[in-house]
């Protein structure tokens, strides 16, 4: 679980810097990264 938190917060950082530079597709992968992880971390 406690893995889980940080590959989460992982992608949430780089999905801010990837959103602030303005590259639109590595921010909506790193979405569904975040969204994978917090399905898992749901289901634990």
């Amino acid at each position: 679980m406690n893995e889980l938190k940080k590959f989460y917060d992982k992608a949430k950082a780089s999905a801010k810097d990837h959103m602030q530079k303005g590259q639109i597709n590595l921010y909506l992968s790193d979405l569904i990264m975040m969204n994978n992880y917090k399905r898992q971390m749901e289901s634990a």
